[in-house]
């Protein structure tokens, strides 16, 4: 398929801030079932090209046999090149033959639209040529081979998953310092500033507001927060304006390098002691990793737990190089709500190689190891040591239960 041919090089300015009108404005893609008189109607998703091929399409035809009787397009598109940030517009097209015309303008930078196709059916299917104007930019359509779906196949093909849990029966498929909130657009920003100046990490990456959202009228914001305050703060959420769905989501722990343990001697009232489990834990660790215990700190917005340990590099010994060792881990309880078993996640050892001799130091770079593709560090098996020494269990990916 040919790609589209750009008359202008410059593409349309920042995206304004996401207005009420984005949600308000939907195209209205839900499939009904074949209308009275024969009526039926057919989707075109993947007319190729638009925005060198970046466009996000929903052609929507009214069909009464083979003649086309409505049609709407929708197109989501990055408001410049490169860019993460999307723009959309919906227009109402007119049909006169095989000839669908329409204006309108974008919903978020209102930017002028025209748009002027010409469709042909080419066997079992469809070649769209024409042009797409917003702003001052100029797309010529050339798009052929081109098939229709049925309804069915749309709505088959429009699921998606926002990864939310509300109430997960534990922590084995989603993890406890992960949560995520479903807001609507027109309110997404006020949600945002409120997080100003509170414990908690927003995932940069959810920031972006994507075709998808803009169909839908909402975002997924996903966040990092301590797991002993993650319930409190989903409730808070739930009851915020424009909040259409909350709950836990996937996150940094993996069930392969997580243990279970009896909660009783690591608590103090309802609360984890976590000093005195990270002792315990990097005194285990000192010994599988032989090193010595440098540092151990608590993130106050995650909960998660850093490990500094350092030891003689063995690669060169006379040079008396020093490995320094980080290892993060998360200790939370194993499900929401009470419970008398804690969860316990030890990451995979990160090691820095560096010159901490007296005198003169040896520059070091690891370039190497960044750019090959290798398995994770060994960490001599640290997690079953941990799971022997505090009396933990093990997750059984195969039976998919604690052993």
């Amino acid at each position: 398929m040919r790609a589209l041919l750009v008359c202008s090089t410059a593409l349309l300015a920042a995206l304004l801030a996401v207005s009420p009108e984005v949600a308000s404005a939907q195209m209205k893609l839900s499939p009904k079932a074949t209308a009275p008189g024969g009526m039926e109607t057919r989707y075109f998703t993947s007319i190729d090209g638009l925005m060198d091929g970046n466009a996000d399409v929903i052609l929507k035809e009214t069909r009464s046999g083979k003649i086309v009787t409505a049609a709407v397009l929708d197109v989501c598109y990055p408001v410049a090149k490169n860019s993460d940030r999307k723009d959309r517009f919906v227009v109402n097209l007119q049909v006169a033959g095989q000839t669908l015309t329409g204006t309108t303008q974008s919903l978020g930078e209102k930017a002028p639209v025209t748009v002027k196709l010409a469709r042909k059916p080419t066997g079992d299917t469809f070649e769209f040529r024409g042009q797409i104007g917003i702003g001052q930019v100029m797309t010529e359509v050339a798009s052929p081979d081109n098939s229709d779906l049925s309804e069915k196949e749309f709505l088959d093909n429009q699921t998606t998953d926002d990864g939310i849990t509300p109430q997960p029966k534990d922590f084995t498929e989603v993890s406890p310092e992960a949560i995520a909130v479903k807001v609507k657009l027109d309110a997404a920003t006020d949600f945002l500033k409120s997080l100003r100046g509170q414990d908690i990490e927003v995932t940069l990456a959810s920031l972006t507001v994507g075709c998808d959202a803009l169909r839908a009228g909402e975002q997924t914001i996903n966040m990092s927060v301590d797991p002993e305050r993650a319930a409190a703060l989903l409730a808070k959420f739930k009851a915020t304006p424009g909040v259409t769905a909350a709950g836990w989501t996937s996150g940094m722990t993996e069930m392969d390098r997580s243990i279970r343990i009896a909660a009783a001697d690591w608590r103090d009232g309802d609360k984890i002691n976590r000093d005195k489990l990270a002792t315990a834990v990097a005194g285990v660790l000192s010994r599988t990793l032989a090193a010595k215990p440098v540092s151990q700190n608590f993130s106050p917005a995650t909960g998660k737990l850093k490990l500094v340990f350092k030891r003689p590099n063995q690669d060169f010994p006379a040079l008396e190089l020093t490995d320094t060792i980080e290892v993060a881990a998360l200790a939370s309880a194993d499900k929401p709500g009470t419970t008398d078993k804690l969860m316990l996640w030890i990451g995979n050892p990160s090691t820095t190689t560096t010159d901490e001799s007296t005198g003169a130091k040896l520059n070091l770079s690891d370039e190497a190891a960044a750019d090959e593709e290798s398995d994770q560090a060994d960490d001599n098996g640290s997690v079953e040591a941990l799971a022997k020494e505090l009396k933990g269990q093990r997750w059984d990916a195969d039976k998919s239960v604690w052993k």
